[in-house]
């Protein structure tokens, strides 16, 4: 059988006939690349030269715009300005045009409830791994509709189990880079061991980070612990739920700290929490098969959801409006 070779016209007009139902989701794309804002799903492509393509050569964050108010925008660009400095990547653009053009590309997908990525690349130049063959770094701004999270995961909790997949080195456990493969496979063992969620561990069998969240317990003397920073990244959700849960001290907790936790600690604990963007908290009722607690969700996970979806709605140093 013989392999065409198609011209221009025939590669935009197959593009145009393969739409998919998932491209629903898909709202508006920024590309430095195309010098604009499409909200075609058919075209939101990048050159196959980028080194994030064929590398993992860049960095990216996600965030929540709820009601048309993205959710810590300032610490999340705080954080990818530390991955850049890290990764000796330069950015585009600079902060104040960035903003700009994340509002813009919301605005452009229509839908005030949605998950924005920043992602920014060494850039289309070759399909080598030296960085000089780049022609600049480029920027991705993509806005895809937000799915909320089953409501029965906050109401009855979800399955967490430990992976088998390494950690990262402390170097790059600290950045928040497109080299995911790590991620990838510890979803796909959660999910083929029938759990929600899994958590690594690290070279001394300390809980370290989830795929894509970060981890918490409720010790049963009321302490909120997570795993120390100093190995994995440092999550914008649960940072911010460490502050607001200072303010439970003395009444539902006895103090909030980073610690050293083991899986048998975990599996001993009152309560365990998951923190991510797209979901703020869920808790954890069962670990490695193994009930945790009363097996539901703890007393210390309400009211932190509680104290987290005020934050998201009402707080305005938290908040960044899109439309003005």
């Amino acid at each position: 059988m013989s392999v065409p070779t198609l011209s221009f016209d025939q590669v935009i007009d197959r593009l145009l006939s393969m739409k998919q139902p998932y491209f629903a989701k898909y709202l508006a794309v920024y590309s430095s690349w195309y010098g604009g804002v499409i909200t075609d799903p058919a075209i939101m492509m990048l050159p196959l030269d980028d080194h994030m393509v064929h590398r993992g050569d860049g960095v990216f964050e996600a965030l929540k715009c709820a009601d048309w108010n993205i959710y810590a925008l300032a610490r999340h660009l705080e954080r990818m300005k530390c991955s850049l400095a890290a990764s000796f990547l330069e950015p585009p653009v600079d902060e104040k045009r960035l903003i700009e053009i994340v509002c813009a590309t919301v605005r452009a997908g229509n839908n005030g409830n949605c998950i924005v990525r920043i992602l920014i690349s060494r850039g289309p130049g070759s399909f080598s791994a030296n960085p000089y063959e780049s022609v600049g770094s480029q920027l991705y701004v993509i806005v895809a509709a937000h799915e909320p999270t089953a409501p029965e995961k906050y109401e009855k909790g979800v399955k967490l189990v430990t992976t088998g997949i390494p950690i990262k080195t402390d170097y790059f456990a600290t950045i928040k880079n497109c080299n995911c493969l790590s991620n990838v496979l510890m979803k796909k063992q959660a999910l083929d061991r029938g759990a929600d969620y899994a958590v690594s561990l690290d070279e001394k069998g300390f809980l370290a980070e989830g795929a894509m969240e970060n981890i918490g317990i409720v010790s049963k003397k009321g302490e909120l612990l997570i795993p120390r920073f100093s190995r994995i990244l440092r999550g914008v959700t649960v940072t911010r739920v460490m502050e607001l849960a200072r303010g439970l001290i003395g009444a539902q907790l006895t103090a909030t700290a980073e610690a050293d936790i083991t899986p048998e600690q975990a599996c001993d604990a009152a309560e365990i929490l998951i923190f991510a963007t797209s979901f703020s908290i869920l808790p954890a009722v069962e670990y490695d098969g193994i009930r945790v607690g009363d097996g539901r969700p703890g007393p210390v996970f309400r009211r932190l959801f509680e104290l987290m979806v005020e934050d998201q709605a009402k707080n305005p140093e938290m908040l960044t409006s899109v439309r003005t």
